[in-house]
């Protein structure tokens, strides 16, 4: 297939995409209001279609590989695409992420994020927002579920380095929860600026968890060896050399 024509059907499966939002935003928005169950329902609805829609317009297929966590865990996930997103909130059964303060007032995702328990945090006032987040955990007043962070707390591409935040190791200590890495290689397929998705499948692997109680310099050079090990592994079975 032709690089010409996989930009065509990646430019429709783009448009598709956020037209599905809109019309799954206002399926589910009565279901959202009455309940956060009613949010998440929708949620997952749209990252199944997105997956599967992905796999027959453009030929990007999805492999979750790893044991997603159920019960109450911090998942420190590789950031490559939005895809990316989808894809681990799918395999999760109540995940809330931390996500930049601006996507607050996104149509559709604004609401529905802060309608599941995602946490607003402004890029000049981290510090802040995760000691109240934390502040807001311990006293119970957050939701239960799998709290998704992005430790270098933007996508990178594949191949490019960049350090892991502290934010992560603060979490990890503050919490005492036990802290599932995620690798992926989405980024070979699907880059983070540009309208061409290229075919193949796209790997996310839980990996095994990381336990509480380490000292957080530990901790964080243990997180950033296992996913950057994982996620250059998988970037070299799809066939990314860089």
């Amino acid at each position: 297939m032709s690089t010409a024509i996989q930009w065509v059907r990646s430019l429709i499966f783009n448009a598709q995409m956020y037209v599905a939002l809109l019309v799954v935003g206002i399926i589910y928005l009565p279901a959202a209001i009455m309940s956060a169950d009613g949010a998440v329902a929708g949620c997952h609805a749209y990252c199944r279609y997105v997956r599967w829609s992905a796999g027959w317009m453009i030929g990007l297929k999805t492999e979750v590989r790893g044991q997603p966590p159920t019960d109450q865990v911090m998942v420190a996930a590789k950031h490559q695409s939005f895809f990316d997103v989808l894809v681990i909130y799918g395999a999760l059964p109540r995940s809330r992420f931390i996500l930049k303060s601006i996507l607050k007032y996104a149509p559709v995702v604004g609401q529905f994020a802060l309608r599941i328990g995602c946490i607003p945090v402004d890029r000049g006032k981290r510090g802040q927002a995760i000691k109240k987040m934390i502040a807001d955990v311990k006293a119970g007043r957050a939701r239960p579920g799998q709290l998704t962070i992005y430790p270098q707390g933007t996508r990178i591409a594949p191949g490019v380095k960049a350090p892991y935040k502290i934010g992560t190791g603060a979490l990890y200590r503050e919490l005492g929860q036990p802290v599932v890495p995620v690798a992926t290689n989405v980024g070979v397929f699907w880059p983070k600026r540009g309208v061409l998705r290229k075919p193949g499948t796209a790997v996310f692997e839980f990996l095994p968890r990381i336990e509480p109680g380490l000292d957080v310099t530990v901790f964080m050079k243990r997180l950033e060896h296992d996913i950057e090990t994982a996620s250059d592994r998988l970037n070299k079975e799809a066939g990314f050399d860089g």
